[in-house]
């Protein structure tokens, strides 16, 4: 599976690599091109998943803020809710489309 921003891949991984999580795709942080996501102070912290960190995104041209997040150091409680540890796992939003 691929992330792509405007024909850009960002992220790229076999789907049995990724993990589904409340309807989004978490990529393995070696599948995600860091050097096209920078990170965004914006703040958010999920009830069972622990301090998120948001992403800026990039083509290489535009950037976009916060269409990526991921969780550094997720809950421990909710490794048994998604079935791994899926920490530095990114998922992405909005304009980046995740294809199979």
């Amino acid at each position: 599976m691929k992330a792509v921003l405007n024909g850009t891949v960002i992220a790229e991984a076999p789907e049995e690599d990724l993990i589904r999580i409340e309807g989004n795709w978490y990529f393995p942080p070696a599948a995600v091109r860091e050097d096209l996501l920078s990170k965004s102070p914006t703040p958010y912290t999920c009830p069972w998943k622990g301090e998120c960190q948001y992403f800026n995104v990039s083509d290489g041209t535009d950037t976009l803020a916060d269409r990526a997040w991921g969780y550094p150091q997720p809950m421990p409680s909710s490794f048994d809710k998604v079935g791994k540890d899926y920490s530095n796992y990114v998922a992405f939003w909005k304009e980046v489309s995740v294809v199979g």
